[in-house]
């Protein structure tokens, strides 16, 4: 039904609202970012800051171990997303596509995974990766991360591979494809947003997370960047423009990231994830 004007104005009023709400916190942290400490600890604060300075950039940029931190959490955090998407893809394929006993069982399973508080996980974790003597090594973090997100990614695929039609494989082996070409000739093209839509959630969980990386990385030259992100407070004060500007500097990935792949990622979210 077509909306009259003064339903428009207030819907289109609402969405402003809601808008001005969510981006607020980071208008905030971006401003906050270029003040000096005494602007930033002052009570008056102000919406649109009187000077601007780079010396909270510059003191995040040049802090002790940002290198490592960055370059720790890339390595985990793309290696803990393709390997889960490579497992998840072959978790979800066979559950899409075959019936066999035990299936929604397992499923349940997958759910009830997906569920569970990760901190219930944390000394069980530790306790094994201390016995096989993982601990302080890349390679445990990436399947420590990847264990994190997989249930989530399986569930995902899941869906998207529910939504394509079966049909569309059975006519390429007809045609004479086998099925492993029939999967990578026509569904796989067909998962390119599942997928995209998919690494991008799982791309978040694995880079803002911080428990696992500071209990199981006791060294400092494995440790990530949301571990650094909590150097900039010690016990005699707080740098507040510091943390500021290490948050921007943080979100910056992230945010390439989503701009790489968010053509992909709006075709994905509405082509029949929740399908089941």
């Amino acid at each position: 039904m077509r909306k009259s004007l003064p339903q428009r104005i207030a819907l289109s009023a609402a969405g402003l609202i809601t808008a001005l709400l969510f981006g607020f916190p980071t208008y905030w942290l971006i401003t906050t970012s270029f003040k000096t400490p005494g602007e930033v600890l002052s009570p008056a604060y102000d919406l649109i800051p009187l000077s601007t300075t780079f010396e909270n950039f510059a003191s995040a940029l040049t802090k002790p171990g940002f290198g490592t931190f960055l370059t720790n959490s890339l390595i985990v955090t793309l290696g803990a997303v393709a390997t889960a998407l490579i497992a998840g893809l072959l978790a979800a394929v066979p559950l899409a596509r075959m019936k066999f006993r035990g299936r929604k069982g397992f499923l349940m399973l997958v759910l009830i995974a997906q569920l569970a508080p990760t901190q219930a996980l944390l000394i069980p974790l530790y306790l094994l990766m201390r016995d096989a003597g993982l601990l302080n090594q890349l390679p445990s973090l990436l399947l420590v991360y990847m264990t994190l997100t997989l249930p989530f990614t399986a569930w995902m695929l899941y869906g998207f591979v529910n939504g394509i039609p079966i049909e569309l494989e059975e006519a390429a082996m007809i045609d004479g494809c086998g099925r492993w070409a029939a999967f990578r000739r026509v569904t796989l093209p067909l998962l390119g947003p599942g997928l995209v839509a998919t690494s991008v959630f799982s791309f978040i969980t694995a880079w803002n997370e911080y428990l696992f990386a500071l209990v199981l990385m006791r060294d400092q030259d494995m440790q990530t960047l949301p571990v650094w992100l909590s150097t900039f407070r010690t016990a005699f004060s707080v740098d507040w423009g510091g943390i500021m500007a290490a948050s921007v500097i943080y979100a910056l990935p992230a945010l390439i990231f989503f701009l790489i792949v968010q053509r992909k990622l709006v075709s994905g979210l509405t082509s029949g994830a929740v399908k089941g």
